[in-house]
């Protein structure tokens, strides 16, 4: 495992995925929809590589834990397509505000940030 893996969400390999697949004219179900290939594709690349998630400090049993597994949210595609293609700030939260009906067709599906609830 490379140093780094183990907290790593984004490889080279996803980004260019995100790329690929990416319009800004994508549905909400189609962003959903790449979210979903993402993950998979993360658990996927995780599992063969054998990276496990990085060790972290409980301070109530006070003992080493693994901590949870990083998951990709639609937020967070946006963002990477911002570090990659160099959007502006103000370009990514228009993507992810689209139309400001996002926020409202999430609560109408019951979706929060990483999936259904």
């Amino acid at each position: 495992m490379a140093s780094g893996d183990a907290q790593r969400t984004w490889f080279p390999e996803m980004i260019e995925m995100l790329h690929q697949t990416w319009s800004a004219s994508m549905s909400e179900n189609e962003l959903l929809a790449l979210r979903d290939r993402l993950e998979t594709t993360l658990e996927t690349m995780r599992s063969e590589r054998h990276i496990l998630p990085a060790m972290m400090w409980c301070p109530h049993c006070q003992a080493r834990h693994r901590s949870a597994p990083p998951k990709v949210s639609v937020r967070a595609m946006i963002l990477a397509l911002g570090r990659s293609l160099n959007f502006s700030h103000f370009v990514a939260r228009q993507i992810w505000w689209r139309r400001g009906m996002f926020p409202l067709w999430c609560r109408a599906h019951r979706l929060q940030r990483r999936g259904p609830l």
